[in-house]
């Protein structure tokens, strides 16, 4: 078992430097990788292919069926991307013809990006069939750059899925030796030296630009590299020089982390797979004393944790839990997801095992240190937030709700419920402002006023009787009018003004009712609406 705590700064992108070193991994034969697995299970690579015909996939192209992925008999046998479907068919008449899913693809790229979070979790999608991994500083803890490529390769061998990996210096260098080289780690100093034998479509131009270098007899990177820049900027424009120095090294290119970058994190490899829930349970107890070992020392603490689960097969299981109030406890971190294992019982199916747990903290605040009082209890706010957590881990985040206030002037917009993600904003909240919670108002107010009959004087008068819910009143009692104009910025300007009534029948029950519209202004026929009842 190895252990590791590592905090980040959660950069959104992760910028080339001269010390950084990028993992690109390239998937040659995705879609038929993934009908492979299918057909002949994930281990079909090791047993070699069974006597089948070549597999291509086809998609409408210019109203013609064109291929647009094949596997590699396909390709030994001469058929090419973007050939009509039907001469694919009369160069091989066994052909096997499957209609192209990019949706399943990416549903595979996406799993193969999950199972690359055991060697970083700076993971970037490359396009439909690639990826990128930051693995600064990461090397080391697979023993070393050649062996973690090798890794990479050999498991993703076992899971039936072909692949080309190179490390260097830039990601665009990674991504054009994995693409058109050979070789599978590159130092910062022979850059230039893989670079320049290279096609200059390794660049990642457009297909306009590669084929008007080509007519120019500028086939290789070496070529460019050997032309002055300032012609090649006027004939080919920018583009090309900077995916030249994004190749080298010379220009920054951001990219962009698929997920969150954690926070502060902990992790175990097994030698011995996990199987039941109790064992993985213990485990994430230690892991989060190791991850509170890592907010004590930045005096955070967690709202968003993460347990990563990947099974000896490379499936991946994320699950998360949210705390009420900052937490750096470890026994209540383990809490969170004993309550979440639970809940997601049926879902998590353990396999032949996992073999790596990793728990994250995904959001952290800032934790003053609070004085425990003689009850042992430090503030109000810890009960109700062990409940809320223990609640939210079982139930989902949305199932306990409080009452809000909003700034407006309808009273169904004025009011609502929210998700209860923080205890402080119950507790200790500041107090409410009498004025944006009238007395007047009903102790029920529908969330959508409902249309009556109401007999009244106009223009402003209030209603003498009114029919509601198959039910005749007649008011005894009146109060109003109260006018509410609509919000302009959000209804526009036509939206007619409101007035209220405070109304109370011959039997003593009392109702809150307006007129929508004002007479002779707005409408000639105003319209009444019941929107409370008082107790």
């Amino acid at each position: 078992m190895t252990a590791a705590s590592t905090p980040s700064s959660s950069p959104s992108l992760l910028r080339q430097t001269g010390n950084q070193r990028i993992l690109s991994i390239h998937f040659p034969h995705l879609s038929a990788d993934r009908v492979a697995r299918i057909r002949w299970g994930a281990s079909w690579l090791t047993q070699g292919r069974p006597d089948h015909p070549p597999v291509v996939f086809a998609a409408k192209i210019d109203n013609a069926m064109r291929l647009v992925a094949l596997d590699t008999l396909a390709e030994r046998v001469g058929l090419k991307r973007g050939q009509g479907a039907a001469d694919a068919r009369a160069m091989c008449p066994s052909l096997d013809v499957i209609i192209d899913d990019p949706a399943a693809d990416r549903a595979l790229l996406e799993g193969l990006a999950d199972w690359c979070d055991r060697y970083t979790p700076l993971v970037a999608l490359d396009g439909k069939d690639g990826l990128f991994l930051d693995i600064t500083g990461c090397a080391h803890l697979h023993g070393g750059e050649k062996v973690l490529v090798n890794d990479v390769l050999s498991r993703l061998f076992l899971l039936g899925v072909e692949a080309r990996a190179v490390i260097s210096s830039s990601a665009g260098l990674s991504w054009a030796v994995a693409r058109y080289g050979s070789a599978a780690v590159i130092a910062p100093e022979d850059a230039e030296r893989v670079l320049a034998p290279l096609p200059v479509a390794a660049l990642r131009l457009p297909e306009e630009t590669v084929a008007l270098l080509d007519r120019v007899g500028l086939k290789e990177i070496g070529d460019l590299l050997q032309a002055p820049r300032a012609p090649l900027t006027r004939r080919f424009g920018s583009l090309l020089l900077l995916r030249l120095d994004q190749a080298r090294g010379h220009a920054d290119e951001p990219l962009s982390p698929r997920l969150p970058v954690p926070s502060f994190s902990a992790e175990r490899r097994l030698a011995e797979p996990l199987q039941d829930e109790e064992h993985i349970l213990e485990l994430a107890r230690h892991l989060s004393g190791d991850v509170r070992l890592s907010l004590e020392r930045h005096g955070e603490g967690g709202r968003l944790f993460e347990l990563l689960l990947i099974r000896v097969d490379g499936r991946v299981f994320r699950i998360q839990a949210h705390a009420a109030v900052p937490l750096n406890d470890a026994d209540r971190i383990a809490a969170l997801f004993r309550e979440r294992l639970q809940a997601v019982h049926d879902d998590l199916d353990a396999g032949y095992g996992f073999e790596i747990l990793r728990l994250s903290v995904l959001r952290s605040e800032r934790l003053d240190p609070a004085q425990d009082d003689f009850s042992g209890v430090p503030d109000e706010s810890q009960p109700l937030a062990a409940f809320a957590d223990k609640l939210c881990a079982r139930f989902g985040p949305d199932c306990l709700t409080f009452a809000t206030l909003a700034e407006s002037h309808l009273p169904e917009r004025a009011g609502g419920f929210a998700p209860l993600t923080d205890v402080a904003t119950v507790i200790g909240s500041r107090p409410v402002d009498e004025k944006a919670c009238p007395e007047n108002r009903p102790l029920r107010i529908f969330t959508h006023p409902e249309l009556v009959e109401a007999t009244a004087e106009v223009p402003d008068g209030a209603p003498r009787s009114f029919n509601w819910r198959k039910t005749q009143y007649r008011v005894a009692r009146a109060e109003g009018p109260e006018r509410i104009a609509a919000e302009w910025w959000l209804d526009g300007e036509g939206h007619p003004t409101r007035d209220y009534f405070r109304v109370e029948d011959q039997e003593g029950r009392r109702f809150w009712l307006f007129r929508e519209g004002l007479y002779g202004r707005e409408t000639s026929s105003p319209r009444w609406f019941m929107h409370g009842v008082f107790a």
